[in-house]
């Protein structure tokens, strides 16, 4: 049985995602923290959802199958994905929440101590799912009680943030939450910060009425008219449980999200008292991260998407102080803690214009052409097509430097690059290309992985 996906378990509230289904993920979760537990990680399970209409339900399934297995329950309520992981610390966390997906849909997350499972405890769950373990004996189930967990959480992220950049005194900022989590944490923080902050779709509402979860160039498309008419310094668009952010500038333009990563990763590598510090980043991220990080004196660490819990632990077994990590609007501050939190980088980000400009800070950022396409090729015929990739893709390209741990990622003397990657959902393999060339470059990229797609379906 599979369950989870990059981002926990999501899916139809009707088919996939179902009260039977939360009812045996609590319940193997439970089991987890009775046989986990000790002193420092207690037999709790913090249970929260975000705004979605199916998530009382869903929680309470959660809820009764935690206590059946002998564990605990601590009711969080309503709340933003990155307060429930901040709440998961030295015991377990669900989340129920489908982050960005239509509202139809909802989802589940496991944290324990602050992070994200693994994948070595996914499938754990998965395994206790599938073999419909029974509940613990009738005088051994756990109780329930409801905790504070969004104000710990807020003042958490306050006191973060003050440790980087300026005041935010006098800064006015644009806050799209979506009709999401975000409306319970950005808002509020970057006003305790100092910042002048108006809010869009401020409102919780699981219909999403004001656009979709989703935050894209189209969907914020009211808070980029917003910014192009009014006088604010920028912008912040959230999804839907407040983990992913897209930055806006006072045009309206949506700021390329490597370009604020490579704005972030540069920040805290630079302000790290550390000898070897780290960034962990995707295959697929910009090469002006790397640039950026250099500059610094820090060093980039790729690992693969939906995983950089996993990066940041091997990069520290590998003698490196991780001081940053991100993919594609979903970014870890380590020194604030170890999951994914958007309203975290809301409040540095704030910080960081507030002492310098955002125009400042994209500055040194090299901002080059950048291309994603796909080459159709069925799922049976993929993991060949990608070992052929891995000889012919670098005798295409002698010059450049390769790397096969992520796919087939080449990166040239100029700062270009490509990656070339199965996807992990649809019938296709992906190029992914950054480059002043870069239509040039993807046209001679997707030559070689045409061709190698073709040698495989000719070879069956």
């Amino acid at each position: 049985m599979e369950l989870f996906g990059t981002a926990g378990i999501r899916g139809s509230a009707r088919e996939r995602v179902t009260p039977a289904l939360a009812l045996a993920v609590g319940r193997a979760v439970g089991a987890d923290a009775v046989e986990e537990g000790t002193e420092s990680r207690l037999p709790e399970v913090v249970v929260g959802r975000d705004g979605r209409t199916t998530g009382p339900a869903l929680a309470a399934a959660v809820e009764a199958g935690v206590e059946s297995a002998g564990a605990d329950v601590r009711r969080a309520g309503v709340l933003p994905t990155p307060a429930l992981a901040f709440a998961s610390r030295d015991r377990y966390g669900v989340m129920l929440t489908a982050s960005h997906n239509p509202p139809t849909d909802n989802g589940v997350k496991v944290f324990v101590d602050g992070e994200e499972y693994d994948s070595r405890r996914e499938r754990r769950v998965e395994a206790r799912v599938a073999d419909e373990e029974p509940p613990a004996a009738w005088d051994a189930w756990g109780g329930a009680e409801t905790i504070e967990a969004l104000p710990p959480y807020r003042e958490a992220v306050v006191a973060y943030a003050r440790g980087h950049g300026a005041s935010a005194d006098g800064l006015s900022v644009a806050v799209d939450c979506g009709n999401g989590m975000a409306a319970l944490g950005t808002p509020g923080v970057l006003r305790e910060l100092g910042a002048r902050v108006v809010t869009l779709n401020g409102q919780v509402d699981g219909h999403f009425p004001g656009r979709e979860s989703k935050p894209t160039p189209e969907s914020l498309a009211d808070l980029r008219a917003f910014l192009a008419d009014g006088d604010f310094d920028f912008g912040i668009g959230h999804d839907g449980d407040a983990d992913r952010i897209v930055v806006v500038d006072n045009e309206g333009d949506v700021v390329h999200e490597d370009t604020v990563v490579a704005i972030l990763a540069e920040h805290f590598a630079r302000d790290a008292d550390a000898a070897d510090p780290v960034v962990v980043t995707t295959p697929n991220a910009s090469g002006r991260i790397d640039e950026r990080v250099r500059a610094a004196g820090g060093r980039v660490e790729r690992v693969r998407l939906g995983a950089l819990h996993e990066g940041i632990a091997a990069a520290r077994e590998g003698g490196g102080d991780v001081v940053f990590a991100a993919e594609p609007w979903k970014h870890v501050h380590p020194g604030h803690g170890g999951w994914i939190d958007g309203v975290a980088s809301a409040a540095v980000l704030t910080r960081l214009v507030a002492a310098e400009g955002l125009d400042a800070l994209r500055a040194p950022v090299a901002e080059r052409p950048y291309r994603k396409v796909s080459v159709d090729c069925p799922d049976a015929q993929k993991a060949d097509a990608m070992a052929r990739l891995e000889t012919s893709l670098p005798a295409a390209f002698p010059d450049a430097s390769v790397d096969t741990d992520y796919g087939v990622r080449l990166e040239f003397a100029d700062g270009s690059w490509t990656l070339v990657r199965p996807s992990g959902t649809e019938p296709y393999v992906r190029v992914y290309a950054e480059s002043d060339e870069v239509d040039a470059l993807v046209q001679d990229v997707r030559a070689v992985v045409a061709d190698a797609v073709d040698s495989v379906r000719s070879s069956e």
